[in-house]
């Protein structure tokens, strides 16, 4: 054993006894690929003073910046692969749609991830209307969230604005020189929102494509949400509305689309200040406001067409607002009462009694 010992220290660079001293490991790497008992340092206990200070800190703050960074972490990897592809005459070594896509994929997992834990996520005012309108969403609470989601987007611009303005500055100049505005596809402006071809000319067009593009998103949000759906798990919900983001970027990324009210909106605003106010031209209501009609025609569909409330009720993630009283007249006037959805309604009101543990104490051998 100690020949063991002896051989790992010359072979990793470190002693391998020290791993079970506690102290934080250097070592990491060779620990796994060995299999050797690791030991890290245990975490501080939370100090009062640290709670206290959780207590009064003020709940609307706390999601107003959740909704903000969350929006931010959405739209800054966006727009920073956009920058590195637009900056570098669309090369396919800086970037690509497929590479666009994926920015605001991820960073719209790692938004909810992140930040979905203390505001909900919504990181979209269209979201956030329909949770006020169809599931009792505090409306007092919903200026706040838009504000924090566009200030986010905004802030987002200004940082990449900021990081890469003698860049940005000299593509303006450039695509001023050949007579266009910087505010159009290929200039600065269209680095921070959308801005659409010179040949796209119908905007009825451009209106169908945003409103299919979002009523799509939509549509995986509302499946996301639902708790009797039984292909997204938790873990996953950021991934799948993720991905759906990708997927729309993929598919009309060349037909221009914006996709949120907050991330474009939010950078527009930058773009005006930097590059001229025709930054809200002809198109920018389209791309501003198409994604609330978008997500509510979502909303409608799903709650309409696709939602189950009963599967929901019977899987015990809600209740009839009458009660158990409810539900039996409701299974009465439908004949619906199947033994399968029966039992387990049965089976799941046996659990909640209060006198089941009981029950099966005296029922028990031992």
């Amino acid at each position: 054993m100690a020949e063991h010992v002896e051989d790992s220290a010359h072979t990793t660079g470190y002693d391998a006894r020290r791993l079970h001293t506690n102290d934080m490991e250097l070592g990491v790497t060779d620990a796994v690929q060995r299999h050797v008992r690791r030991n890290v340092v245990p975490p501080k206990p939370v100090t009062q003073r640290k709670l206290d200070f959780e207590h009064v800190r003020p709940r609307w703050m706390r999601e107003m910046a959740a909704e903000a960074l969350g929006v931010f972490f959405y739209v800054y990897p966006g727009i920073a692969s956009q920058a590195a592809f637009f900056l570098n005459g669309t090369q396919p070594a800086f970037g690509s749609i497929f590479q666009i896509g994926w920015a605001y994929a991820i960073g719209i997992a790692f938004a909810i991830i992140v930040c979905g834990p203390t505001s909900g996520g919504h990181f979209n005012p269209a979201v956030t209307l329909c949770l006020a309108v169809w599931q009792g969403f505090p409306w007092s609470k919903v200026p706040r969230y838009i504000f924090a989601q566009i200030f986010g987007a905004f802030m987002a611009g200004m940082i990449l604005v900021g990081q890469y303005h003698p860049q940005l500055m000299a593509l303006s100049a450039e695509v001023q020189a050949k007579g266009l505005s910087p505010n159009s596809l290929g200039g600065p402006g269209s680095i921070l929102c959308s801005f659409p071809a010179p040949t796209e000319t119908n905007y009825g067009y451009l209106f169908l494509i945003e409103f299919f593009v979002d009523s799509f998103i939509g549509l995986v949000i509302w499946a996301v949400l639902d708790p009797a759906n039984p292909f997204v798990a938790p873990a996953s919900a950021p991934f799948v509305i993720g991905l759906a983001y990708g997927n729309m970027v993929w598919g009309f990324g060349a037909a221009t689309i914006a996709t949120n009210l907050a991330r474009d909106l939010g950078t527009r605003i930058v773009a005006a200040i930097f590059f001229g106010g025709d930054a809200f031209d002809r198109y920018a209501p389209i791309a501003v406001f198409t994604n609330v009609p978008a997500t509510f025609f979502a909303l409608f569909v799903y709650e309409v067409i696709l939602r189950d409330s009963f599967a929901i009720i019977a899987k015990g993630h809600n209740v009839h607002e009458e009660g158990e009283e409810g539900l039996s007249r409701h299974l009465t006037k439908t004949g619906t009462l199947e033994t399968g959805i029966a039992s387990n309604i049965q089976r799941r009101d046996d659990y909640s009694d209060e006198s089941y543990a009981n029950r099966q104490k005296d029922r028990s051998p031992v």
